[in-house]
C-alpha cells in the first residue's frame, strides 16, 4: 500500500463570505463545495481547489460564526505553503496581496482570519490551476506543496510517519510524501488553542482499494482511529500521530462532481445526504454566501 500525497488540508474560519472572498477571489482559487459540516450542519463546510477539485489541491474551511481567534501550539500545524512556478509570480502576488513580506523565493502573507501562509517558487509541482480573471495562468497558484507543525523534539525522527506511512526522511524534521513537504519545528512552549485561523487537520490521499487496509496498519502501530466515515465525497479515516498533529486519510473518490456539474461546482449549498432532510431549516439560518466567479459571470 502507499499513500498517494496530500488530499486535503481543512482549517477553521470565523467568516464563510470573507474567507470566499479571500480565497477564491483575491487568491484566485475555486469554490468548488459549499456545503455544511457533517458533525455541526448549522456550519459551512467550504472547499477550494483547482478547476476540476482533484485530490491535492483542495483547502477547506469549517465556519464558526464570530470564533475567535486560534493559537496555533505544540502538535499543530501553524503554516501552509502554496506554490508557484516562478519568481516572477512572487513579484505578481507581492503586489496584490497587502502586507505580504518578500524573502528570496518565498512571499509571507496571512489570511483575514490570521492563518499564515507563504507563496513558494515550486515550478516541478502540479501544473492544473484554477481560472480567475486578473489572475495570469502563468502566475495562477498551483495548490499547496507544504505545511509546518511544530513538534517536540521536532529533529528526533517519526516513525509512524517513515514505517507507517511511507514518508521519506529529507532533513532532520523534514519529511515528503508524494511531492509534498511536511516540516517539524520546535514546539513554542505551549499547546495550541482551536479558533478561527487555525488548522484542524491534514488528510492523506489513499487508492480507494487500499482504505481499509490503511485502518489495520494504523491501529497496528497503536493509533486509536475512528471508523471509517463516509464524507460523500470521499471515506475517512482520522487519527493522530504521535506529535500530536490530526492526520485522516481519505479516498480518492468518487469526487466533487458527484452532486454537481464540474462546470457548476460551488454554485448551490449541497448538503449531506444526512442532513438533506434540514434543507429548508439551514437554507433559512445560513448566511448566504456569494461565489465571486458566479458573481462576474
Amino acid at each position: 500500500m502507499k499513500l498517494e500525497g496530500l488530499h486535503h488540508i481543512t482549517m477553521i474560519t470565523g467568516d464563510a463570505q470573507q474567507n470566499v472572498d479571500f480565497y477564491a477571489d483575491t487568491l484566485g482559487l475555486r469554490l468548488v463545495k459549499k456545503t455544511v459540516n457533517f458533525d455541526a450542519p448549522e456550519a459551512y463546510h467550504l472547499y477550494f481547489g483547482d478547476e476540476t477539485g482533484s485530490p491535492g489541491s483542495i483547502l477547506t474551511w469549517f465556519e464558526f460564526a464570530g470564533a475567535r481567534a486560534g493559537v496555533p501550539g505544540e502538535g499543530t500545524i501553524h503554516t501552509l505553503q502554496l506554490g508557484v512556478r516562478s519568481a516572477e509570480a512572487l513579484d505578481f502576488w507581492a503586489g496584490r496581496l497587502d502586507g505580504a513580506d518578500r524573502d528570496g523565493d518565498v512571499l509571507r502573507f496571512a489570511d483575514p482570519d490570521g492563518l499564515r501562509l507563504e507563496l513558494v517558487v515550486a515550478p516541478e509541482h502540479r501544473a492544473q490551476t484554477a481560472t480567475h480573471p486578473e489572475v495570469p495562468e502563468a502566475f495562477a497558484i498551483t495548490g499547496p506543496v507544504g505545511a509546518r507543525a511544530f513538534s517536540a523534539y521536532a529533529p528526533v525522527r517519526e516513525a509512524v510517519l517513515t514505517d507507517v506511512l511511507g514518508f521519506t526522511e529529507t532533513a532532520p524534521g523534514e519529511y515528503e510524501l508524494g511531492g509534498f513537504r511536511y516540516g517539524l519545528d520546535p514546539s513554542p512552549g505551549h499547546g495550541g488553542r482551536m479558533g478561527a485561523g487555525t488548522v484542524h487537520h491534514i488528510a492523506w490521499a489513499s487508492p480507494d482499494e487500499d482504505h481499509l487496509g490503511w485502518l489495520d496498519r494504523v491501529t497496528e502501530a497503536g493509533a486509536q482511529a475512528s471508523d471509517v466515515r463516509d464524507r460523500d465525497y470521499f471515506r475517512s479515516i482520522y487519527f493522530r500521530e504521535p506529535r500530536g498533529v490530526l492526520f485522516e486519510i481519505a479516498t480518492l473518490s468518487p469526487g466533487f462532481a458527484v452532486d454537481e456539474d464540474p462546470e457548476h461546482l460551488g454554485e448551490e449549498l449541497r448538503l449531506p445526504s444526512q442532513h438533506e432532510h434540514l434543507r429548508a431549516q439551514l437554507e433559512a439560518t445560513l448566511t448566504p454566501v456569494r461565489n465571486p466567479r458566479t458573481v462576474t459571470a
